[in-house]
């Protein structure tokens, strides 16, 4: 009597656009039994159909295994997928956790960072950290670098000098002006001026729009914004936890200048806000409110995934 053999025949189908196989186990061969038996086989009779009781249940069993390796191999397969889908980058499930996750005071549940997130978050934490200090070398001369590209066609003065008011610092002495801003708002003002040099003349001259009779002063301006973004992106915590700071990261790990860019952006906006609520000196504080209020508003949005995307950016290169 010959036993039975199980054939696999090998089946393609598609899950959702993804590839995935299966295995149909069918009967190549029927058991070979005669339908009548010789008298020379009927005193084993009994003996050969316990045999066929056994080969029918081990066949059996021998399937029920087959088949718990089909679906093994095709939960595995599905579980891979999910992981692409859900732990990808630009995932909905990563998303999720950088959006959805609120804690008390508007926190939210920060995603997990690449080594050049956090590398790069290190970076921004230490420069802000940096305090402006007028009897540094380095720091004298990025003022006077800041000088020669805001007015590059007059004669640079000295660092105690009533020209630089012209500027928009309050005193004869911008070192007083820092404060809380430290040496990251100088070098946003540098950036500002070399990155986009036609959008960083026409705020210092107020080329645009209708202005006030006492405008806000240029330089402390800057300096303000800087302080302001530093607190709105939650970069003095931690990790940033804050709408806005959990975006911050994204627009980092693509840019390393990702918050000297947004500073360009958001004084940009700060403008654009002053001349439309016709403010006046003493409503800049108001301005700079607005300005936040803006700003966090549009970085929320889900179709900003780069600072390219937000409103303000397009005034830089008009």
């Amino acid at each position: 009597m010959a036993s039975a053999t199980l054939r696999r025949r090998l089946h393609h189908g598609d899950v959702d656009g993804r590839k995935y196989e299966r295995y149909d186990a069918t009967d190549s061969e029927t058991l070979s039994e005669p339908l009548l038996r010789t008298s020379s086989d009927s005193k084993d009779a009994y003996n050969e159909e316990r045999t066929l009781e056994d080969i029918w249940e081990e066949e059996q069993k021998r399937q029920q295994v087959h088949w718990t390796l089909i679906f093994s191999q095709l939960i595995a397969q599905w579980a891979q997928w999910i992981a692409k889908v859900v732990f990808g980058s630009g995932s909905l499930f990563g998303k999720f956790l950088s959006l959805s996750h609120i804690g008390s005071g508007g926190r939210h549940l920060p995603p997990p960072l690449s080594m050049l997130q956090e590398e790069r978050l290190r970076n921004i934490k230490r420069r802000i950290e940096i305090p402006f200090d007028g009897s540094r070398m380095e720091h004298q001369d990025a003022l006077r670098q800041l000088w020669r590209l805001a007015y590059p066609q007059r004669e640079l003065p000295p660092l105690k000098s009533e020209l630089w008011k012209e500027m928009g610092w309050q005193g004869t002495d911008p070192s007083t002006d820092f404060r809380g801003g430290g040496y990251i708002s100088l070098e946003n003002l540098i950036f500002f001026a070399k990155t986009y040099p036609e959008a960083f003349h026409r705020l210092l001259h107020k080329q645009d729009g209708t202005r006030a009779e006492w405008e806000y002063p240029f330089a402390v301006a800057g300096i303000n914004i800087s302080f302001m973004l530093a607190q709105m992106l939650d970069l003095q915590s931690g990790k940033p936890s804050t709408l806005a700071g959990i975006k911050f990261l994204e627009f980092l790990e693509k840019d390393e200048m990702a918050f000297d860019k947004l500073y360009c952006v958001a004084f940009q906006m700060m403008d654009a806000q002053w001349l439309a609520k016709r403010a006046s000196y003493m409503e800049f504080n108001d301005v700079l409110k607005s300005t936040r209020a803006q700003l966090e508003h549009e970085l929320a949005l889900e179709d900003v995934s780069s600072i390219k995307d937000l409103l303000a950016f397009k005034l830089l290169s008009k």
